[in-house]
């Protein structure tokens, strides 16, 4: 399962990273996929060295965000690199819940791995969460742009908005003068 670097880049594994509890994570199958071993085996080598891995590196998910997650891979256009919900032995789906892990987690599985393999995959996984973030804080510097627009318009709503209430009046046709009344008179007629 040996794995060709020069078929991944940032770009590619980046659309392997989800926001999962507010953290930018990667699922197992993903990470035994690009660190070219079998999901069970990651999984196993990272029970056997459960003390590298804190919760901020690495948690299980719960049955929902697995199925909200199947729900937003199947609506997705990126192409998964292996059924993340398969067995590794393609019988069915899988027994247990997935693994996410975070940036950390992932640099640490590659060092329990301890293949050459996963070692230098690990470059390229770290790379993508690199370029995750910063597209992350180019998102957020645009959101604030986009805030002080909103309330430059905002504010030019409200002067307009005073300016025609002054124009307004200049627009409508002018009211006629009040007229005067015209009685009748009555003619008394000479017989």
């Amino acid at each position: 399962m040996s794995q060709n670097p020069a078929r991944y880049s940032a770009e590619s594994l980046g659309a392997l990273i989800f926001t999962i509890r507010g953290q930018r994570v990667m699922l197992d199958a993903d990470l035994a996929c690009i660190y070219g071993v079998q999901t069970r085996r990651l999984n196993e080598q990272v029970r056997r060295n459960a003390e590298r891995f804190p919760g901020d590196f690495m948690f299980q998910l719960t049955r929902q965000e697995t199925a909200d997650l199947k729900s937003q891979i199947a609506t997705s256009s990126a192409a998964p690199i292996q059924s993340r919900f398969a067995t590794d032995s393609g019988h069915g789906g899988r027994r247990k819940l997935p693994y996410a892990f975070t940036e950390h987690g992932a640099i640490m599985a590659a060092n329990v791995l301890n293949s050459p393999e996963a070692i230098q995959m690990s470059v390229f996984v770290v790379r993508a969460f690199v370029k995750m973030g910063e597209a992350l804080i180019s998102c957020s510097e645009l959101e604030r742009r986009l805030l002080r627009i909103e309330n430059a318009l905002l504010a030019h709503d409200e002067s307009i908005r005073e300016l025609y209430d002054q124009i307004r009046p200049l627009l409508l046709p002018p009211l006629e003068p009040p007229r005067k009344k015209i009685y009748p008179v009555k003619l008394k007629l000479a017989a």
